[in-house]
């Protein structure tokens, strides 16, 4: 384009909002953004899936933190094992020798008595298998494996013999037959049922309450199904007996106010 002589040539720049060239984008005019805001190429920080991983593995057993519900676990998956899989001769034989009935009691009390909590009845799907892994998986983080299995041991012999001693007297009396006296009983439901109540006095009160009540509840209704009454009392009793255990394992922890349990312990 010609000029005129003596005028200022006209301002051709071009405006600031449209391309320089074609293809070539024009700066844009910034602004500050707040200290702190991420910028428009970073993205947001993901919540990290860590603590509830860790939560998770809180629950489970382990080598270092939870020696003696990782083996007692094992142990009761090998034995379960054997359920499903051997000779059901074998396993009845096997059942009937673990038995802790008067006349086993009598006969082998320690022997049965240790026996008898070997086995799974319903295998390690059942509910009180799975229960155990947790219970005692977080009860021994808290307590220790020693008392872990004190507690455990506590509720699976006094509950057996709460239930079983009665069935001797009333043998003896005349009031039952003697066919009572070769009941079969083996099974680790008493010892869950002590570990539920001595986990339930290391809780926080809006999760102690609940828990007594739900589990206490379960047992209930299946003694009013009446269907395996001396076992569903023993249940109860052994529920009974981990919550009389909660001023002991206070004083071990050193003192009557004890911390939650947390689930996110390594």
């Amino acid at each position: 384009m010609d000029t005129v002589d003596g005028a200022a040539p006209p301002d051709v720049t071009p405006p600031v909002a449209g391309p320089v060239l074609d293809g070539i984008p024009s700066p844009r005019a910034s602004t500050p953004e707040p200290s702190g805001a991420p910028t428009s190429t970073e993205l947001a920080p993901r919540p990290s899936a860590r603590p509830r991983a860790k939560r998770v593995r809180a629950l489970l057993p382990t080598p270092a933190a939870t020696p003696f519900t990782l083996v007692y676990a094992a142990v009761l998956l090998v034995t379960s094992a054997i359920t499903e899989y051997a000779d059901p001769s074998l396993v009845h034989t096997l059942h009937q020798g673990s038995s802790t009935d008067v006349a086993h009691l009598v006969q082998y009390p320690a022997l049965v008595l240790f026996a008898s909590a070997l086995w799974v009845v319903g295998g390690v799907g059942s509910p009180y298998a799975l229960g155990l892994v947790v219970v005692l998986t977080v009860l021994e983080h808290r307590i220790g494996g020693r008392r872990t299995a004190g507690v455990f041991l506590l509720g699976h012999v006094g509950a057996t013999l709460a239930t079983e001693v009665p069935v001797g007297l009333a043998v003896l009396a005349g009031h039952l037959p003697e066919s009572s006296l070769h009941r079969l009983d083996y099974g680790i439901s008493f010892g869950v049922a002590a570990s539920v109540g001595a986990l339930a006095g290391l809780l926080s009160p809006w999760l102690r309450w609940p828990l007594l009540v739900a589990f206490g509840g379960v047992l209930v209704d299946d003694l009013i199904a009446f269907q395996d009454p001396m076992t569903n009392w023993g249940h109860l009793m052994a529920l009974g007996i981990g919550v009389a255990t909660w001023p002991v394992i206070r004083r071990s922890l050193g003192g009557d106010a004890v911390a939650p349990v947390r689930l996110d312990m390594p």
